[in-house]
């Protein structure tokens, strides 16, 4: 994640905008439901006009008219009952209580069939990443060997993440599980970012794709038989494991785009379930870790980031006012909720306005989660200084204490997946961009400093 912050510098206004494009009407459709099997229906927003004003004054009076329609409501949390209809294999693989002697969630799975098959040969997150494959290469040639037999039968030690690292993309969860990994207890093996509660349990292999093949659970239990190995021996040595694992899919926290493949057209504009109700029916005292930054500023490294050819201060300008202006149509027919888990309007939008809006996911985590559970750090804070932000990290895991030297390697560890040298070339967005994204993103980090009673999490917007 980025950790670059430009300076704004005076620039004109809008007129560029009225000389490209003053002459047109933009023809809006906001729809309140996502993309869904070629069987399916689509529901739309009732499509309105929208004429092409795009004036420092008029999108200012777009985005006062975005803060008007704000409400913060709390959702209906599903019960366990409904989640296991949905993913009846998840439940029926993972268990209710994990053994008592071992600090990571694991548990012995009882094996059945021919175990001298290769057991990794059709995992799909293997054949997606080669990395991952030659991992499962050398699991491979010791798979009969980490089997034990209990009552006659054969049992394999299974894991789950003790900790996740939830969010947001281009705020430092890269550089968190850079560092993460240097300490002695956490063993954190790749990919960083598996994204299978938020695409790959459905089939989505890209941000934005139909899904395809869905990855079961067992496939992304696979990524931590390494762990789970190292676990194993220290209980055959006769001793309790502190050993933890984790993952960082930035996506865990925000992304729900996939939800209404579950339920098909049989539901209002809000899915009824998010990533994090299947996570705390499975792990209830799971660890949360969120990582944030000034939203402004995210967003456009978020858009230096993903953005294809053509990058420029103007170009962002003119995809803000766009998305601003598709949001603002959604609030006029829906929730809050609804237009911030909207995967079509998501999908319109060029630039990611909704990943910004902290709040309403770290209200929505918490509507499950206690507070405890819940560390969020500030990338700025972060940067300015990494050992007393790994401090907390280490303490809120309950990891032991490190010796002055490995405090020092982590402190000193270099910057994780900073700013590439073409995208600072770029420069600072223009002054009235960040107007008008200071002034849209305002009320939500003043409810999110509320509601973590810091008034760092304002930025000052």
């Amino acid at each position: 994640s980025s950790f670059y912050s430009g300076t704004a510098h005076r620039s004109s206004s809008c007129i560029w905008c009225s000389k490209v494009c003053g002459f047109i009407f933009l023809l809006v459709f906001i729809m309140a439901s996502y993309v869904l099997s070629s069987e399916r229906k689509t529901q739309l927003f009732t499509p309105y006009l929208i004429e092409e004003d795009l004036s420092e004054d008029a999108l200012r009076d777009v985005v006062r008219s975005i803060a008007t329609k704000v409400k913060f409501r709390a959702r209906r949390v599903p019960d366990v009952s409904e989640l296991i209809i949905l993913e009846e294999h998840m439940f029926s693989v993972a268990p209710r209580r994990f053994l008592p002697d071992v600090k990571n969630p694991c548990w012995f799975e009882e094996l059945r069939g021919d175990v001298s098959a290769d057991p990794y040969g059709s995992n799909l997150f293997g054949r997606s990443f080669r990395q991952i494959q030659l991992i499962f290469e050398q699991l491979s040639g010791s798979f009969t060997q980490r089997l034990t037999r209990h009552d006659g039968r054969l049992q394999l030690l299974r894991c789950l993440p003790y900790f996740y690292i939830i969010g947001q993309p281009k705020c430092g969860t890269t550089d968190l599980y850079e560092r993460l990994r240097l300490h002695p207890d956490v063993r954190l093996t790749p990919p960083k970012e598996p994204h299978w509660w938020s695409r790959k349990r459905f089939g989505i292999i890209h941000s934005g794709e139909r899904p395809q093949t869905r990855f079961p659970l067992d496939h992304y239990l696979d990524l931590f038989d390494p762990v789970a190995l190292q676990i194993q021996q220290s209980l055959l040595g006769n001793s309790s494991s502190n050993i933890i694992t984790g993952e960082a899919s930035a996506s865990t926290m925000w992304d729900n785009d996939a939800w209404l493949y579950l339920y098909g057209n049989s539901t209002g504009a809000e899915p009824p379930s998010l990533v994090q109700d299947f996570i705390h029916a499975l792990q209830p005292d799971t660890r949360l870790i969120a990582i944030l930054r000034d939203p402004v500023e995210r967003l456009y490294s978020d858009y230096l980031y993903f953005g294809t050819a053509n990058k420029s201060a103007l170009d962002f300008h003119q995809k803000v006012c766009e998305s601003l202006r598709m949001f603002e149509g959604c609030l006029r027919d829906a929730g809050l909720r609804a237009c911030v888990y909207n995967s079509t309007l998501n999908k319109a939008m060029s630039v990611r306005l909704e990943v910004g809006l902290y709040v309403v996911f770290v209200l929505d985590w918490l509507s499950v989660f206690s507070r405890d559970q819940l560390l969020v750090l500030r990338l700025e804070d972060h940067a300015l200084n990494p050992r007393l932000s790994m401090s907390r990290i280490f303490r809120f895991l309950s990891l032991g204490a490190l010796s002055d030297q490995r405090q020092r390697q982590i402190s000193k560890s270099p910057v994780s997946n900073p700013r590439r040298a073409s995208d600072r070339d770029l420069g600072p967005m223009r002054p009235a961009t960040r107007e008008l994204l200071t002034l849209f993103y305002s009320p939500f980090s003043q409810r999110l400093a509320e509601v973590l009673q810091d008034e760092s999490f304002t930025w000052d917007l």
